[in-house]
């Protein structure tokens, strides 16, 4: 797992400092009634469906990209170590659990609660934050995967394109031996 972060440390940092921009101009909104909240519940939940169908459509390109780099790569003269199959598996993971939460909170949106007559009007304030914190946890993971999968296309784009033989993803003799 160390290794992971210290892998991806640009990526995760990128996503959190999105998740904290989009956070902070959220939470300065301030507090809010129940009747305010409701109010801006139905005018948010619409915006909030858009940004879940983009994630869902841009998770689900990713992972076809994925099998445009693996045949890249695979064509390669050059034979690549395996820790950078294991990046590409790891984007691929995340993007996954990206597409498979932004589905599960696309439905949750999806439930008419602003129509509902039985949910107290307090409980909206909670409903309304939940939501906005959602929305910049989506924001913020997009913004790690597309960092991951820019870092990977990077690294083959280096190999394939520019023909560089000095790079951390291909195998070389030494690498071979140890093995």
């Amino acid at each position: 797992m160390k290794k992971f972060l210290l892998q991806n440390k640009r990526p995760i940092y990128g996503g959190l400092l999105t998740m904290l921009f989009v956070g902070i101009g959220i939470f300065s909104l301030g507090n809010l009634s129940g009747y305010e909240a409701r109010n801006l519940l139905e005018s948010s939940i619409p915006g909030i469906n858009m940004l879940c169908n983009t994630v869902i459509l841009g998770s689900a390109t990713i992972l076809a990209l994925l099998l445009t780099v693996i045949g890249i790569s695979a064509g390669l003269d050059a034979k690549l170590k395996d820790s950078f199959y294991f990046g590409i598996i790891n984007v691929a993971r995340f993007d996954t659990i990206l597409f498979i939460t932004a589905i599960v909170l696309f439905q949750m949106f999806n439930i008419p609660i602003v129509e509902s007559e039985n949910v107290p009007t307090n409980w909206y304030v909670t409903i309304y934050w939940l939501t906005l914190a959602c929305s910049s946890f989506l924001s913020g993971f997009m913004v790690v995967v597309i960092l991951m999968l820019y870092n990977t296309v990077g690294r083959v784009i280096r190999v394939a394109g520019l023909n560089q033989e000095t790079s951390d993803i291909i195998l070389d003799d030494a690498d071979s031996e140890e093995e």
